[in-house]
């Protein structure tokens, strides 16, 4: 699909470096992004390659050494842990190999969490926390502990979590990893329909040559710069803009359209998805 033409999340001339001293090492060089809204995007490279330090720049959990980022707007060089922290909350959902949900709270009480940590404990959480399950297919699963669920399951609850919040970008981060084929396909089916809304951007780092049908963009990083860019094979018509009383919800998934075995993604709360926090993103 063509994407409209704001971007949600941009970077410009970005620049990272980790490190001290003979350990120092230049992670982005010079790099450029935009994320539109109703695209779905792959950044993709080998390990190494600055994939996951650019998703952590754009989704507001590191600054950049040089360049600009820009979210929903709001610009995040140079901003400090409170804010970063808010924009965060606002505007991002994160979703990661590993599912971080909490294991002695349901399912519903995993998603709605994050409503709570937004502050909206509004009459409508516990509808937009079961909406959120059932985007991802998961209507019957609101009272199962994550013990219950299979991999593939506890993988949606956690899209349904970085979802709830209607944040405008949605990172997920080598999301396929771990899961064999079939449930592989059901979990980019889902981000894929998710991308849809005009209103959001998604984009997945990502290894994982799987991935490509669903892709609206492939944009390919190698030594911190970006590469090369193409259309993917699921760039089609722009998508429609939704009428004002429309949510921003992505429309159900049919829990027969989506297999039950895969995997999870983000933590609750934004704040604590640091890169550093999370380990590596190989490990299942």
């Amino acid at each position: 699909m063509t994407a409209a033409t704001t971007p949600i999340v941009e970077a410009v001339d970005v620049e990272k470096t980790l490190g001290e001293g003979a350990g120092r090492v230049q992670a982005l060089r010079g790099v450029s992004l935009a994320l539109k809204g109703g695209e779905l995007t792959l950044l993709m490279g080998p390990s190494g390659s600055g994939k996951t330090t650019l998703l952590s720049i754009l989704g507001g959990m590191l600054t950049p050494t040089r360049g600009t980022v820009r979210l929903a707007g709001e610009t995040t060089t140079g901003a400090g842990p409170e804010t970063l922290a808010r924009l965060r909350r606002t505007h991002v959902g994160f979703v990661f190999q590993s599912y971080h949900l909490f294991p002695t709270l349901t399912a519903i009480e995993n998603v709605r969490l994050v409503l709570d940590v937004r502050g909206e404990h509004g009459e409508d959480a516990p509808e937009r926390a079961a909406a959120a399950l059932a985007t991802v297919g998961l209507a019957h699963k609101h009272h199962a502990f994550p013990r219950e669920l299979s991999g593939g399951e506890q993988q949606r609850v956690a899209i349904a979590r970085a979802v709830v919040g209607r944040t405008a970008a949605l990172f997920a981060d080598e999301p396929t990893a771990s899961l064999d084929g079939d449930n592989g396909r059901a979990i980019m089916t889902v981000l894929a329909d998710i991308a849809k809304d005009p209103r959001r951007a998604v984009l997945v780092v990502t290894h994982d040559p799987r991935t490509l049908p669903f892709a609206d963009r492939i944009v390919r990083i190698e030594d911190g710069r970006i590469v090369a860019e193409e259309a993917g094979a699921h760039a089609g018509p722009a998508p429609r803009e939704p009428a004002p009383n429309e949510s921003a919800s992505p429309k159900s998934v049919s829990p027969k359209s989506v297999s039950p075995e895969s995997v999870s993604p983000e933590s609750v709360s934004p704040e604590s998805a640091s890169p550093e926090s999370q380990g590596s993103p190989h490990a299942p």
